[in-house]
């Protein structure tokens, strides 16, 4: 697993062009996502890879002002996080709770496995950058916020093997 980050990551460094040229307006890649059947069993595993202490599990928030919209819809899909902080990289573990959200769809297309769902990165200016991934025929599949922030996942270009999430903290 250690091995596929380390070439996800180089491939993105590689894929560097100009700002002016860019459609994602940012080369601040913020983390790895990926879906996982168990998120016990899983960070448990990642924390003796790593050699370090078992993070604590959390809940997806879905607050009433920025509530999470699946295919344009609202959905009460939520899951299960829980986060390790890398030297370089933040590596999210995603537990899908329900059904109706791209963690669910992505569990369920791998036959229950899981795996790398998506690379995030940091932005500014949410509305603009959906809208602007849209024009170059990106679709975006999810939308939610945490208190003080918002996400959004977007369907990369075909070829480009895992969804782009775009974090905004609002609170900078």
């Amino acid at each position: 697993m250690k091995k596929i980050l380390l070439t996800l990551i180089s491939s993105v460094l590689l894929m560097q062009t100009s700002h002016a040229e860019a459609t994602l307006q940012t080369q601040e890649m913020a983390q790895v996502g990926i879906v996982v059947p168990d998120i016990e069993k899983a960070k448990k595993a990642y924390a003796k890879l790593f050699g370090v202490d078992v993070p604590n599990t959390i809940q997806a928030e879905n607050p009433a002002d920025n509530p999470t919209t699946y295919h344009g819809k609202k959905t009460e899909g939520s899951c299960y996080l829980a986060f390790f902080r890398l030297e370089n990289i933040q590596l999210e573990l995603i537990e899908p709770i329900g059904e109706n959200s791209t963690w669910a769809e992505f569990l369920e297309s791998t036959g229950g496995k899981g795996g790398i769902h998506h690379i995030a990165f940091w932005i500014k200016g949410m509305d603009g950058q959906v809208k602007k991934l849209q024009m170059s025929g990106m679709k975006e599949v999810q939308h939610g916020g945490w208190t003080g922030g918002q996400y959004s996942y977007v369907e990369g270009t075909e070829g480009m093997g895992v969804l782009i999430e775009l974090l905004e903290n609002l609170n900078e």
